[in-house]
């Protein structure tokens, strides 16, 4: 009886069962939302490079490394949050989840201020230090500052989605996208193709959707019967629960973040190449976020069944979660990795009218598109070890393998051969050491933790 009021209620038994079918079920829609998502700020690129030219596509394109280095520390909360959450479902603590719903709902809107402030304040001086062209700089700077303006519906979405995924429903933050996604192309097309609105155009129809995906998402948590039901009424910080959530999702934002920074440092050397490079990478880019949420989908599914499993001490069961998490993870990204790298002259021509342009792109993924099955490895064993209560140990190596060796890799490889296909190649490179010691660390920690 239990499990069928479950799946009324859009949750899903983590506890018994198959697995792998589950794990597909929940990481599916998880993906598309994500790709959803994504295809807003797509969107927003192949407008913007048909419609306004290589100067306003850079603008728009070569901003996500500054996004994602402001964004990831708070996003990282959510992680926290879902695991939390997922904690106490598999210790039938049902008791606790209400003051730590309304605890995530209160830290998102606070963060969400906090990066519309900090965003305004520092995108500009950013911008400088990455070595953004002068022509780039001004139309960059106001995309920034409009869509760092709307930073609290992003939180909120994030957030609530987060919650959602602890009980393990993951199409209703789907179909907030859905909704939001239409509303996002539509603005793009009005605002920067009848009214030759630009950069701002396409900042404000990005902000726009992000409200409405806010807005629905709070709908579905005050709608919701079960524990996770949102009163806007009791907001409110519980000082334990917060501790928790930041607890574990401190090091996996300060892990995004400094990944982030590594990013940042490789698209300032881009930047170096000309306005052509920069649209071609940021054309490329957006088919790299597309495996990548791939493999976060599968990362976060293992995120939410290992906390679950291992909070009802299901051991042998979070094990299996890994090796099928993972195994999915490579298989979903390398397929999608064989398609994008094979038409790649026409997909990079969707957002690249300059065939200058496409032909960086196709560098780029010909280095680094290629070898995109390799981050599930290392990505959904940090999430098995969070799930676990280690957040710190996947962070720590992380930020070595896959930030520590791009940066030292700028200023002394890249430095003795500065060429693109040098650039690029650290990416493999930094994935190879990255898989080997979170790997190697699973095997030492779980030896231990789920005897």
């Amino acid at each position: 009886m239990e499990r069928v009021e479950k799946r009324r209620a859009g949750q899903m038994d983590m506890l018994n069962g198959p697995l792998t079918g589950k794990i597909v079920l929940f990481a599916l829609p998880l993906a598309a939302s994500s790709i959803l998502q994504q295809l807003f700020n797509a969107a927003d690129v192949a407008v913007v490079g048909r419609f306004a030219g290589n100067q306003a596509l850079a603008a728009v394109g070569g901003n996500s490394s500054v996004i994602n280095l402001l964004v990831n520390l708070f996003v990282g909360f959510s992680v926290g949050a879902n695991v939390v959450i997922a904690r106490y479902i598999g210790e039938g603590k049902t008791d606790k989840i209400h003051n730590t719903v309304h605890t995530v709902i209160s830290m998102a809107l606070i963060c969400g201020a906090i990066l519309a402030v900090l965003g305004n304040v520092v995108a500009e001086p950013l911008l400088k230090l990455m070595n953004t062209p002068t022509e780039v700089l001004p139309l960059a700077a106001v995309y920034l500052k409009i869509y760092f303006g709307g930073m609290p519906f992003f939180m909120v979405y994030n957030f609530g989605s987060a919650v959602l995924r602890s009980v393990g429903d993951t199409k209703k933050p789907l179909y907030c996208l859905i909704l939001s996604g239409v509303i996002n192309v539509g603005l793009n097309l009005l605002l920067v193709v009848v009214f030759q609105l630009s950069v701002v155009g396409v900042a404000v129809a990005t902000v726009t959707a992000n409200g409405v995906s806010a807005a629905l998402i709070l709908l579905f948590l005050r709608k919701s019967k079960e524990s996770i039901r949102l009163d806007l009424r009791q907001l409110m910080l519980d000082r334990e629960e917060m501790v928790k959530i930041i607890k574990i999702g401190a090091p996996a934002g300060l892990q995004g973040m400094v990944f982030s920074f590594s990013n940042v440092c490789i698209q300032s050397a881009i930047n170096g190449f000309g306005t052509n490079a920069i649209a071609g990478s940021a054309a490329a880019l957006n088919y790299e976020f597309f495996t990548f949420f791939v493999t976060s989908a599968f990362t976060q599914a293992a995120v939410t069944f290992t906390s679950q499993n291992y909070g009802a001490r299901q051991y042998e069961r979070c094990k299996r979660v890994w090796r099928i998490s993972a195994l999915l993870g490579v298989c979903g990204t390398g397929l999608l990795s064989i398609v994008f790298v094979s038409g790649r002259e026409l997909f990079l021509s969707i957002f690249a009218a300059d065939a200058a342009a496409v032909s960086y792109g196709a560098v780029r993924m010909l280095h680094i598109q290629v070898f995109s099955f390799m981050p599930p490895l290392y990505e959904v064993t940090g999430g098995v070890l969070r799930g676990m209560g280690y957040s710190m140990t996947p962070a720590v190596l992380t930020m070595f393998g896959s930030c520590a060796v791009r940066v030292i890799w700028i200023y002394t490889v890249f430095a003795w051969k500065p060429t693109l296909s040098v650039l690029f190649w650290v990416y493999p490179f930094s994935w190879i050491i990255t898989i080997t010691l979170v790997v190697g660390a699973y095997f030492l920690i779980g030896r231990k933790a789920l005897r």
